[in-house]
């Protein structure tokens, strides 16, 4: 239930920040998209049942909040989050590059299914995104990477501040 909590919680802050603070940041364009980043960390760090969920949810928010098609971005961030967690399971993501990796390959797949709905079903064309998808993917991957540093040193930081406030020993310093 916590982890559900959680996971709602960091949904909704990507989203918040994804429509207040990406339009001051990147002159209005949507060079990244926060709220997949949240769903590949929750799919890596949970699994494909926990991404496949995050993504869905995520992506039927998001849907909701733009003037697209409902269900296109859940299904797409919904495939994404499972593949995300699958290969989480198969193979060992734990090192920045592969993380970063992972995060430019879900964008890649993201915005591939996305765009391709949306041509098969003919709603929208898509001219030649390619510069616009790979810079997406390389913004995704540094926030990332970042967002999972920080995340896994925020245990260890508490117990860092608390010994490193501890008064020293006095025998040393009278020396």
């Amino acid at each position: 239930m916590k982890a559900a909590i959680g996971v709602f919680i960091a949904i909704a802050l990507a989203l918040a920040l994804q429509t207040t603070l990406a339009r001051l940041v990147v002159g209005g364009t949507t060079a990244l998209d926060l709220v997949l980043v949240v769903v590949v960390y929750i799919a890596l760090t949970s699994g494909p049942v926990a991404g496949l969920l995050a993504g869905s949810v995520a992506g039927i928010i998001q849907d909701t909040l733009s003037t697209d098609v409902i269900g296109i971005g859940g299904l797409a961030k919904a495939i994404v989050g499972f593949v995300a967690g699958l290969t989480g399971q198969q193979f060992i993501v734990t090192a920045a590059l592969p993380r970063f990796v992972m995060f430019a390959a879900a964008t890649a797949v993201h915005s591939a299914v996305f765009m391709g709905l949306y041509a098969l079903l003919g709603l929208r064309t898509f001219g030649s995104p390619w510069a616009a998808v790979s810079s997406q993917a390389v913004g995704n991957a540094v926030v990332g990477v970042i967002a999972f540093t920080i995340v896994e040193a925020l245990p260890g930081l508490g117990e860092r501040w608390r010994t490193s406030r501890r008064p020293r020993d006095r025998k040393r310093d009278r020396r």
